[in-house]
């Protein structure tokens, strides 16, 4: 943030290149083509949603009451959250669903046998008793 009587960097950068483009005429078209071309990107970022993404993220993180030790991490968590699927995931997220269902069968199976064996087998103490 700038302090009252000094400018933030984004301030201090533009002054300094508004310096720079004063220097000669030659120099004019080649600052005007470089904030054409900033400005093409900032709306290319804008057009993408890049920065309502990125607004959001830092807005969360302005908002977070306990702030992280790692911003930088933060930004990431929460920047990855909104990124599509990859197909690999999805894939193995429905193995993973497979096998759960597999892992189910199998203990209810297994509670089945062992109740039918339990009618075969005499009880505990029966057999200490022979």
């Amino acid at each position: 943030m700038a302090t009252a009587g000094k400018p933030s960097r984004r301030q201090s950068a533009g002054r300094r290149r508004g310096a720079a483009c004063r220097r000669g005429a030659g120099q004019m078209a080649h600052c005007k083509a470089a904030d054409s071309k900033r400005e093409q990107f900032r709306r290319y970022l804008e057009k993408s949603g890049v920065l309502d993404t990125l607004t959001k993220v830092l807005v969360a993180l302005y908002e977070e009451p306990e702030k992280p030790n790692s911003a930088l991490d933060f930004l990431k968590h929460h920047l990855g959250a909104s990124a599509p699927e990859n197909p690999e995931i999805e894939a193995l997220r429905l193995e993973v669903a497979e096998m759960k269902e597999k892992y189910e069968a199998v203990l209810e199976e297994n509670k089945k046998l062992k109740t039918k064996l339990a009618q075969y087998e005499p009880p505990q103490d029966e057999k200490h008793g022979e």
